[in-house]
């Protein structure tokens, strides 16, 4: 798919790699200038670098409001505006996948003020430049487990749950100044993440990937051009007329009841 987006510029967190780094390489190839932001310099770095199109890196902690401020300053003051900005910066715990009379408060904290603070920081101030402008796209990263809580995963339920009505709350409150807010929510996606707990020889729940599969439809996890794809859709401006939404992108998992019993 193809999408014109020459001279729009798009903001994209955590895109050293994954999703992120998918979805800010989409929008590079349809002509946006895509500034690559993360916390890791090295990697944004290079991301940047390998990018098919125009592109700037920005080290940025999304949990971090005196960084956020910074860069967002400092992009204006570079290219005057900001048209696209993806919010995809996330984490997820690997060790604590426990009940949450055993999650720790402090793994509690790390992933909502990422996941969820993170997220409201970013869009507050890029919400400022786009009401100045009068227009804008704010897509959110959530997840199916926002819709559909999964076991042992309290806060990163709780805080995609957060991502997807904070989105809506969002859309209502910016469309009347021609700002469109939408949530894309991802099922099982293939990542280093995901790598580490199902798809890899040493993955921790690799004996489990067949029952997972048998809860989607599809049969087979999705890959991050899926995602970077939804996010092109709405991003183009054809898609001018849809705003609080949440587009599914999970192979049919939250669909219903797939398994054979």
């Amino acid at each position: 798919m193809k999408v014109e987006l020459q001279g729009q510029v798009a903001v994209v967190t955590g895109a050293a790699r994954g999703i992120g780094r998918a979805i800010a390489d989409k929008l590079a190839d349809n002509g946006a200038i895509t500034i690559y932001t993360d916390i890791d310099e090295a990697a944004v770095l290079q991301a940047a670098k390998d990018s098919p199109g125009q592109s700037h890196a920005a080290v940025m902690n999304v949990a971090n409001e005196l960084q956020v401020k910074q860069v967002v300053v400092d992009l204006i003051d570079r290219y005057s505006k900001i048209d696209i900005l993806i919010n995809n910066a996330g984490v997820n715990t690997l060790e604590h996948r426990v009940t949450i009379d055993e999650f720790p408060k402090e793994e509690w904290d790390r992933l909502l003020n990422i996941d969820l603070t993170g997220l409201f920081l970013v869009s507050k101030e890029v919400a400022k430049r786009m009401k100045l402008a009068k227009s804008g796209r704010i897509i959110n990263i959530a997840s199916i487990v926002g819709l559909v809580p999964l076991r042992l995963q309290c806060a990163f339920t709780a805080a995609k749950a957060g991502v997807i009505n904070l989105s809506k709350a969002m859309a209502i409150e910016l469309g009347n100044q021609g700002i469109l807010v939408n949530a894309i929510a991802p099922g099982s996606i293939v990542t280093e993440g995901t790598k580490k707990l199902f798809y890899s020889e040493e993955g921790t729940f690799r004996h489990g990937v067949q029952d997972l599969m048998d809860h989607i439809p599809l049969g087979r996890p999705g890959q991050v051009e899926d995602v970077a794809h939804t996010v092109l859709f709405l991003a183009a401006p054809q898609s001018s007329y849809i705003t609080g939404t949440v587009l599914t992108v999970d192979g049919g998992w939250t669909a219903g009841y797939s398994r054979n019993f």
